[in-house]
């Protein structure tokens, strides 16, 4: 049996809680998990169908379907490429910029308990090492 790495067990139990909390939220805004993690990564940004696609290790006409729905609900709008006419590319709408914000708060509040335990420079501290094992 291989022993188990604190870090990694540590990490992997913040996933679980993580994720936990995410489903949760989800739901509580009738979206699937897949769903809130498309208006995570577009809250900041615009893609092409094929990057979104890509990012979230999806199948386009398992993204495209996905999309439409939240086309539908004026989450996200699909337009033309300005610089290749042959591709999309998918961004929020107002109303998913403001849907995406009340999500964010949902989650600090979420987290709360687990992030308050932690002093502000053990908070930037443990920001600063997770983004740099995330990149």
């Amino acid at each position: 049996m291989v022993p188990t790495e604190p870090l990694v067990d540590a990490l992997a139990q913040s996933a679980f809680v993580v994720m936990g909390a995410l489903t949760r939220i989800a739901a509580e805004n009738d979206l699937s998990l897949t769903q809130l993690r498309v208006l995570g990564i577009l809250r900041d940004r615009t893609l092409r169908m094929s990057e979104l696609a890509d990012f979230l290790g999806l199948e386009k006409s398992t993204l495209s379907g996905l999309v439409d729905r939240a086309v539908r609900r004026g989450l996200l709008e699909r337009r033309k490429s300005p610089v290749d006419s042959r591709a999309v590319d998918v961004s929020m709408t107002a109303a998913g910029l403001q849907l995406a914000e009340v999500l964010q708060a949902d989650l600090q509040r979420a987290l709360a308990p687990l992030t308050d335990q932690l002093g502000a420079d053990e908070r930037r501290s443990l920001a600063g090492l997770l983004g740099r094992i995330l990149r």
